[in-house]
């Protein structure tokens, strides 16, 4: 069965409900607006929904001809704290708020599949179960679900997602098979000196050198503690410290960011990374408190399941350009959903540098090709059917 041919019939619709997102952005847990639409579009639709999961979440159950196997669909909502700077006619509406991800696609491509998954429920060959998710934007929305029960009643075989992706142009995906995106960890560090007058730097510990150092250092864990073969990140993101341009102030904090793909690189960069601010605080005489959380694991996508939906690329799109091999440093929380059942995360490549629609994510003036909706929707829909069709719980 091919789906290209109603969701090109359906843009319109798709394409309608993405602007509408697009125009009322809603951060991480305060997507009450954008929840309502969904539920009550999916409702309208004959699903089964449930709402206030993990907070804002919403869930539709699709129920076919037979009630097993079950394939989750994750279609995450949340926009970014960015002041918009696109001058187009659906820009946001909201201040200091956008959709700078492509969430606003990933919304309306979900509620695109449901409708027409639901035109077929009476020979469904399983369940497909919707899951519009809160928070993916590094506030943890994917493990609140989890917590919440979103992998029960009923728990899924399979997990599938999507997300636009302006690093490449409409017509590519990426389908890797295996890792593909890392796993995030983030950091704080407080480095704690004496503070005093600028004037008199030797009657104080001044933490903005032992800072600097520290986070001079670090640069050596990836090029000199990890093999050349294998891939980490450690990015210092923030750096807070003074008052006043003669005063020596008291502490240093900065933030950052560690991602890896295997965890045993993890552990060999949190190892050193622990060891030199540790030892270079106590080199400048400063104390330090040392933060390092989890945020997300990597994504690692299913060989099985990353070949199907290759397959089904290129049914749809004999032309299309997919990559079983792309991988990037940034994370997602899906991997949350996929720690116990085979997954497969897809990117659907969504820049056109002729129209100049080609910056990048998270950048104010991120906007997508819609021309990649219809192909992300049909890809979506095959997929579902596909792996309730062809593959065998596990």
């Amino acid at each position: 069965m091919n789906f290209l041919d109603q969701a090109d019939q359906i843009k319109a619709y798709t394409v309608e409900l993405r602007r509408d997102f697009h125009r009322h952005p809603e951060l991480g847990f305060e997507e009450v607006r954008t929840a309502k639409i969904v539920a009550d579009t999916l409702a309208d639709l004959g699903l089964e929904v449930t709402t206030g999961v993990g907070k804002t979440g919403v869930v539709g159950l699709l129920k076919g001809a037979k009630a097993s196997p079950v394939v989750l669909l994750r279609f995450d909502m949340d926009a970014l704290p960015i002041q918009e700077e696109n001058e187009i006619d659906f820009a946001s509406e909201v201040p200091g708020k956008m959709h700078a991800c492509g969430h606003d696609n990933h919304i309306a491509v979900g509620l695109s599949v449901a409708k027409i998954l639901a035109g077929m429920r009476g020979t469904l060959p399983g369940t497909v179960k919707f899951v519009f998710q809160p928070a993916e934007e590094g506030d943890g929305g994917a493990e609140r679900m989890v917590r919440e029960g979103v992998l029960t009643q009923p728990k899924p075989d399979f997990a599938l997602a999507m997300h636009v992706w302006n690093e490449k142009p409409v017509g590519w995906y990426g389908l890797t098979k295996g890792p593909m995106m890392a796993g995030a960890h983030t950091f704080r560090v407080k480095v704690r000196g004496q503070g005093g007058h600028g004037a008199i730097p030797q009657l104080s510990i001044d933490p903005v050198v032992a800072a600097a150092q520290i986070i001079t250092a670090l640069q050596s864990i990836v090029s000199r503690n990890v093999s050349p073969l294998d891939s980490a990140v450690v990015t210092v993101g923030t750096l807070h410290s003074g008052t006043a341009f003669n005063v020596i102030p008291q502490d240093v904090v900065f933030d950052g960011t560690i991602r890896t793909f295997k965890k045993s690189v993890y552990d060999v960069v949190e190892k050193r990374f622990r060891e030199i601010v540790e030892s270079v605080a106590r080199a400048m005489d400063c104390q330090v408190n040392i933060e390092i959380a989890q945020v997300t694991y990597p994504v690692v996508n299913d060989p099985e399941l990353a070949d199907l939906m290759a397959d089904i690329v290129q049914s749809l799109q004999p032309a299309a350009e997919v990559a079983q091999d792309y991988q990037t440093m940034g994370s997602e929380d899906f991997s949350y959903m996929t720690q116990d059942i085979p997954g497969c995360y897809l990117l659907v490549g969504s820049s056109n540098s002729a129209k100049g629609l080609d910056f990048g994510h998270h950048h104010p003036r991120f906007n997508v090709d819609e021309a990649c909706l219809p192909t992300a929707v049909a890809v979506m829909a095959n997929g579902a059917v596909a792996v309730l069709e062809k593959l065998k719980p596990r």
